[in-house]
């Protein structure tokens, strides 16, 4: 298993009238976690991106626990289950600065041959920085 955290401080704009971050964002949330997990792994977006792979948004799902609020300071915990295949499963848990866990979520995300619009295997490179995670 692979884990990383991110921390992200909330926006007034990301708020509503009542003064909790407006459910909306949270997939936004999780993209910079995401984003961040890989990064942390030594390979970017952009750089899937650019060797001609992308990544849509196949599921996403969430269950929530406790609002947020602006300028909180949230911590997301990014986790990668499973060595990917064509698909690649991504597990959040977001806390507060008081470490309360707010809400819990999940996506899957699918490895698209951008020429050919087609599912493909995860980039070699990818599989060998992230092997190392999950061997004892």
């Amino acid at each position: 298993m692979f884990s990383t955290e991110t921390n992200l401080r909330v926006r007034y704009a990301e708020t509503d009238r009542m003064g909790y971050v407006y459910y909306g964002n949270y997939a936004s949330y999780y993209e910079v976690g995401r984003v961040e997990a890989l990064r942390s792994l030594g390979m970017s977006y952009r750089e899937m991106e650019d060797s001609g792979i992308m990544l849509p948004v196949l599921t996403y799902s969430i269950k929530y626990f406790k609002p947020s609020f602006y300028d909180d300071l949230l911590t997301i915990q990014t986790i990668i289950p499973e060595i990917p295949g064509t698909r690649i499963k991504f597990l959040y848990k977001m806390f507060n600065a008081e470490r309360v866990l707010l809400n819990e979520g999940e996506t899957t995300l699918v490895f698209v041959n951008i020429k050919t619009g087609k599912p493909c295997q995860a980039p070699p490179e990818f599989i060998d920085k992230i092997k190392p995670f999950f061997t004892n």
